[in-house]
């Protein structure tokens, strides 16, 4: 029995890098500009990191909560940053829970604007499992 376990994760481990391009998710739930910062921060510097080794890395930023503030044209204290980011880091991706905008939409009245480039998924913490299941880093900086 743990033997297959033991080959169940050994095969799920080298299928995840089977296509050779490094993955990293990176959550943000916080309404906090210094987190913010500091998940942009990292997935500026990971990217960084392996493009300067010729590898490619996939970076998916994931916003929920509090953290949607992250992705608001009319909250977020890092717009110009993620502007820089979808302008010239394709690798960076930014998603926004469609589960805390329906909630913000019902507390505000309306459906609070979103930055350009943020792509609305179902849930964010479903986006996180499926990631992990698919064999991503998932990163809480």
């Amino acid at each position: 029995m743990a033997l297959a376990v033991i080959a169940a994760f050994s095969v799920q481990t080298s299928a995840s890098a089977e296509d050779g391009i490094h993955h990293l998710a990176l959550q943000i739930s916080d309404n906090d500009p210094q987190k913010m910062n500091t998940v942009l921060n990292v997935a500026s510097n990971v990217s960084r990191y392996y493009t300067d080794k010729g590898e490619e890395i996939e970076i998916q930023i994931v916003a929920f909560n509090a953290g949607l503030h992250m992705l608001r044209a009319d909250t977020s204290p890092v717009t110009d940053r993620i502007k820089i980011f979808t302008d010239s880091m394709p690798n960076v991706t930014f998603d926004a829970c469609g589960n805390t905008l329906a909630a913000m939409t019902k507390n505000e009245g309306k459906e609070p604007p979103l930055l350009p480039g943020a792509k609305v998924v179902p849930a964010g913490v479903v986006t996180l499992i499926d990631l992990d299941e698919h064999g991503w880093t998932i990163v809480r900086p």
